[in-house]
């Protein structure tokens, strides 16, 4: 058996939130619970008894009412908590002194920070002055914004009422936020009058008239001054200040009382193949679910600094800010990881106390390969776990993190999506990680991987799928009558079956590898590969940067094709081409092995930095792409057309 890569100690075990759980529900189940796989069985085998002791355990605001789950054999069509009444915001505000709340840095050294009890009146003021413009419980609330406090205190505001948030950041263009906000009709957009990346002001309100111009609903523009005191709005109808739309009387929120699934949350599909699909999340669904995720999997606690490099269209910001629900101190950053170089965030970190430091995979990849060792720079000793998700991280990662950011710490490789707004495999504090894999699956998910004939398979690769209702399930897709999409994007190859659209496999420790989209697979000669397999042996050649591997339809099969962008000063040439084409074949199958390698100048990426396998697809095949303004750099792709390599 593979040894851990880390072992909790037996003190940080017992101090775990997950053993206080796990003793409490022992004692009220007359259940021994002897480690996490016993309490996992248990959550998903008594899964309205393990959701009404999370509600307890996690001390949520509200009434839950008698019942607890309702159709519970129905996906869709299962009930969380029906009789219940919340509020979201009251949640995340329940700490309301002088603890710092929230602090925002830039890659500037620019520093804001706010207590619990600033950030409940900052929120009373924008709360009241929304009311008082007539927003209603229901109506659409839309921000176009950086990751900055202002941002959370719009959402507070807004959801205290039982309006619906939305956002997506302000390196989106217009056709890509009418493409989003366009859908739901907001009454209200929230934008700043610029934002600051990689030592660049860039300006937001060139393009706030010109989505406004083509978004009828909006009935006022609240522009917050970010990058000036006193921003020119001349040129935007409709358009205040923020500090002219504040109610300053205003020093207390009236939460509004709404049931447990009320529409919190609308959420984008990356839109790479059409109009971005609008995924409506619940209040008490989300809030539930982030409460779980945080207290247990990832062991926040209120004396601890929570941060998550990401912007505010992907839903990594809605699961940072559900920190403020278990009274953690909250970190947001805005700006580029890697300016003004590899250590702006880590110098952060330290000067924070930061003991909880998500990112993507991504970013550790690229930090290995720019040779930052944050361990030999910064005092990390308040840093306690490191998450990644975003893609699979790669096992050379691992042992990255272990050998040059610190030894003693959680590496918690999560997977979930936009479409959950949380994860189906994460963290667990009281487990070891072994290398190159998810730690655990997500207590009260039922998760599993089906072959194709929809057969459960364990240490075998497959579709990965949850067999149960859970609560933060989409309540709906936006303007989708008689649910449509919305079956068919989850429950149309198993029935009454979750199909979450990533291709992976149990463990042998019940843990979970991904071995990338389902959607992304490979298949020359009927034979399944994960792009992420590939992508594992590429990184380690020091000569590539990153790389991004496709199928090309050829005599009357498929072959792998590999682009790859190559760092500085290197071309392709026969010997790389052999060393790529090497590794691979070493470390995997010759099944594996490409049978093109193509250097290409930029890897076409959605705006929260995912690559898209399927748009390069179609256009090595000619075929349309059909949004590309869900990209952050669609002139990529002028890359892959018409390549002669890929005739022959």
């Amino acid at each position: 058996m593979t040894e851990p890569l880390w072992h909790p100690s037996p003190q940080r075990i017992a101090a775990s939130n997950l053993s206080t759980l796990m003793q409490q529900v022992g004692n009220e189940q007359n259940r021994p619970m002897n480690g996490y796989d016993d309490l996992y069985r248990w959550s998903v085998e008594q899964p309205e008894q393990f959701w009404s002791k999370m509600w307890q355990y996690g001390g949520v605001i509200g009434q839950p009412g008698q019942q607890v789950l309702v159709d519970g054999d129905k996906m869709p069509g299962a009930r969380w908590f029906p009789e219940a009444r919340l509020n979201f915001a009251e949640n995340l505000l329940r700490r309301r002194d002088d603890k710092t709340a929230l602090i925002f840095r830039t890659e500037t050294d620019r520093r804001i920070s706010l207590s619990y009890a600033e950030l409940y009146q900052r929120t009373a003021r924008l709360a009241s002055a929304l009311r008082q413009h007539g927003i209603q419980p229901g109506d659409r609330i839309a921000g176009f914004m950086p990751n900055i406090i202002d941002t959370v205190v719009a959402m507070l505001a807004t959801s205290s009422i039982g309006a619906v948030w939305s956002s997506c950041s302000p390196d989106f263009g217009i056709n890509g936020v009418v493409d989003r906000f366009g859908q739901i009709r907001p009454r209200i957009l929230f934008t700043t009058d610029g934002y600051l990346y990689n030592g660049k002001s860039l300006n937001s309100l060139e393009r706030i008239q010109g989505i406004a111009d083509r978004l009828d609903s909006v009935e006022k523009i609240i522009v917050i001054p970010f990058m000036t005191d006193t921003p020119d709005l001349s040129g935007l109808d409709n358009a205040v200040l923020l500090p002219e739309f504040e109610d300053t009387e205003a020093c207390e929120i009236e939460f509004e009382q709404l049931p447990f699934d009320h529409p919190l949350y609308v959420m984008y599909s990356s839109g790479t193949t059409g109009v971005p699909k609008c995924i409506v999340h619940s209040a008490g669904g989300t809030l539930i679910q982030h409460l779980k995720e945080h207290l247990l999997h990832t062991d926040l606690k209120p004396d601890d600094t929570l941060f998550y490099y990401t912007t505010c269209g992907w839903m990594m910001w809605n699961w940072l800010v559900s920190g403020l629900a278990c009274e953690a101190t909250v970190l947001l950053y805005d700006g580029s990881p890697f300016a003004p170089g590899p250590g702006v965030l880590w110098k952060i970190a330290e000067e924070e106390q930061v003991s909880i430091f998500g990112t993507s995979a991504k970013y550790i990849s690229a930090l290995e390969k720019a040779g930052y060792l944050p361990a030999h720079q910064h005092d990390l000793s308040s840093l306690k776990a490191v998450l990644s998700t975003g893609s699979p991280l790669a096992h050379e990662s691992f042992d990255y993190v272990y050998r040059d950011i610190k030894q003693d710490l959680l590496l918690a490789s999560i997977s979930g999506g936009t479409d959950i707004i949380s994860c189906f495999a994460l963290g667990c504090p009281i487990k070891p990680v072994y290398r190159g894999e998810l730690q655990c699956l997500g207590l009260g998910m039922a998760v599993n991987i089906y072959d194709d004939d929809g057969r459960p398979v364990r240490q075998q690769k497959g579709e990965l799928v949850c067999t149960q209702p859970f609560p933060s399930m989409p309540i709906y897709f936006w303007d989708d009558e008689g649910d449509h999409k919305f079956r068919g994007a989850y429950f149309e190859q198993f029935d009454n079956i979750w199909a979450h659209g990533d291709y992976g496999e149990i463990t042998e420790h019940d843990g979970l590898i991904i071995h990338g989209r389902s959607d992304a697979v490979l298949n020359p000669g009927g034979v399944r590969i994960g792009t992420a397999e590939i992508y594992r042996q590429v990184e380690k050649v020091e000569q590539v940067k990153e790389s991004i591997a496709v199928g090309q339809r050829w005599q009357d099969d498929l072959r792998v094709v590999l682009f790859v962008v190559l760092q500085p000063g290197y071309q392709l040439d026969d010997e790389l081409i052999k060393t790529i084409k090497t590794t691979i074949r070493a470390n995997t199958t010759p099944r594996h092995v490409p049978a093109k390698v193509i250097q290409v100048a930029d890897i076409p990426r959605t705006i929260s930095g995912k690559i898209v396998e399927v748009a390069v697809t179609k256009v090595i095949h000619n075929e349309a792409v059909k949004n590309t303004d869900a990209l952050a750099n669609p002139e990529a792709l002028e890359f892959y057309r018409d390549l002669p390599e890929l005739q022959s």
